[in-house]
């Protein structure tokens, strides 16, 4: 039987929803048990968030002063001695993910699964290639841990609030590396809903025109109370900055509503939006491609659109 252990992803003390559905994903799996490791300096508090959601068997936490901060170089080898006598070790497949995993596959000798986004067996996975335009099916061997990080936008969170894992402290002796150190964490703040989680969002592209015009951006998102995000075009220009990008080189995202305003549809942008429940464009080039995956499209001046938008709501 398949054992799965799923680390967990969480910053300031809190747990990242990603970790939630990555849960779902080892659900599909359909193994003996799944746990869930926390690494931190302090993980108590994240280990019983862990523990309240739906399917997870065990929470595991490793409490050590080199945790503070998530340094793929100091967590990579605390989880593969943790990985000891599991068959998967999932992860979620954000930044943090990203970094991570291949570092414990590497130290397992296995070759990393990435971007799950379905489960059709134990060992089979599929999962998207060439920009999203191709899906393909991997099996992985079964006589090797299966390392995989997991395409949150494609699963839901597994349900949290009736779980009551049992909580227990591991002790690893793990022999950690110095050559990679903690300086500092620089990100944005901000009152909007988070880009990945939100359940509304609203994205401007090259059409909005520059980095002034884009408030009539944040502000409809911030009437709707959605959240921000932008074409690779947008941020190129310098309408906004990076970290609002989404697509395959930015966030994948799969909010209840996209709204794409001034974003003609580059493949790129929507493989990054694909899984949205309900996709709605504003373009006035009435041929742009997102109109192809859009469920509701208005063609016309952004501009003068937007404001009848607001006025309506």
């Amino acid at each position: 039987m398949s054992k799965i252990l799923i680390i967990a992803e969480h910053l300031g003390g809190k747990l990242n929803s990603a970790t939630a559905r990555a849960v779902s994903a080892a659900i599909a799996v359909k193994p003996e048990t799944i746990d869930v490791l926390v690494l931190s300096d302090a993980p108590d508090a994240i280990a019983a968030e862990a523990a309240r959601i739906e399917g997870v068997s065990k929470v595991l936490t490793v409490g050590r002063a080199e945790n503070a901060h998530p340094l793929a170089a100091v967590l990579a080898p605390q989880i593969a001695k943790a990985a000891a006598g599991y068959s998967h070790v999932f992860a979620p497949s954000t930044t943090f993910g990203k970094d991570l995993a291949p570092r414990v596959a590497a130290l397992l000798g296995v070759a990393q699964v990435s971007d799950v986004m379905n489960v059709e067996a134990s060992h089979t996975f599929k999962r998207p290639i060439y920009a999203g335009n191709a899906i393909i099916t991997v099996e992985a061997n079964p006589a090797h841990t299966v390392v995989a990080t997991i395409r949150t936008a494609s699963w839901p969170a597994a349900a949290t609030g009736a779980g009551s894992a049992p909580i227990e402290p591991l002790s690893i002796e793990a022999t950690l590396p110095n050559h990679t150190r903690f300086v500092e964490l620089q990100q944005g703040s901000s009152d909007r809903p988070d880009l990945q989680s939100a359940s509304k969002v609203v994205s401007g592209g090259r059409g909005v025109g520059s980095k002034e015009n884009f408030d009539i951006i944040y502000t409809f998102a911030d009437k709707i109370g959605a959240a921000v995000g932008a074409s690779r075009a947008a941020v190129d220009a310098g309408y906004c900055p990076n970290e609002m990008q989404v697509g395959q080189t930015g966030k994948i995202i799969a909010p209840e509503l996209y709204m794409a305003i001034g974003i003609s549809g580059a493949i790129q942008h929507l493989t990054g939006i694909k899984d949205a429940g309900t996709i709605v464009a504003i373009n006035k080039d009435g041929e742009a491609p997102i109109f192809e995956v859009a469920d509701f499209g208005l063609v016309g001046d952004l501009f003068k659109l937007i404001p009848e938008l607001e006025q309506a709501l």
